[in-house]
């Protein structure tokens, strides 16, 4: 196959005093996301998309929250680890759409920074990667501030430099 698909998705609750990684930046933020890494979880539904694209298995296989080794670690080192995996597989990205579903704090304006460090780590043009951030109406747990909801979808496409002797996929 010349082309794949991934979706992934994830979803980290908000606790006060924590940093708030997203998006591969820090946001000026009283709460942060409660997990074992960095707990970007916009990286984190990237790298399943990512993972998932190329059947794979998902971010908590490779990076397991039980390993002290990932103790948090920056979730832009876990894509650029996932990144090498899909080129191993002879892959590229052609493009990635995330959405983030966040009540608070307001991140649009921070938006282009994203798809900046995203880009950076993929190492693909800034237009290879979109970042959108919407709100669930004061709805769920999101709504209510307890926590934020991401998806994405990433679209691999065969590297030209790279061809199987057997592609039995």
């Amino acid at each position: 196959m010349d082309y794949r698909i991934g979706q992934g998705f994830d979803v980290h609750a908000l606790q006060e005093g924590l940093p708030m990684w997203l998006g591969g930046i820090r946001i000026d933020s009283p709460t942060g996301f409660v997990a074992h890494s960095d707990g970007d979880v916009a990286i984190h539904a990237l790298c399943d998309a990512l993972l998932g694209a190329l059947a794979l298995g998902d971010i908590g296989q490779h990076f397991p929250d039980s390993s002290d080794e990932f103790k948090g670690i920056d979730s832009k080192v876990l894509l650029a680890r996932v990144m090498a995996m899909v080129r191993e597989q002879g892959y590229e990205l052609a493009n990635a759409d995330i959405t983030i579903a966040l009540q608070a704090p307001k991140i649009g304006a921070r938006v282009p920074e994203m798809r900046e460090a995203l880009a950076s780590v993929l190492a693909v043009p800034v237009s290879a990667v979109s970042v959108k951030a919407t709100t669930t109406e004061r709805l769920g747990f999101v709504g209510r501030g307890e926590g934020c909801e991401v998806w994405a979808i990433a679209l691999l496409r065969r590297s030209c430099l790279w061809r199987p002797l057997d592609d039995n996929r």
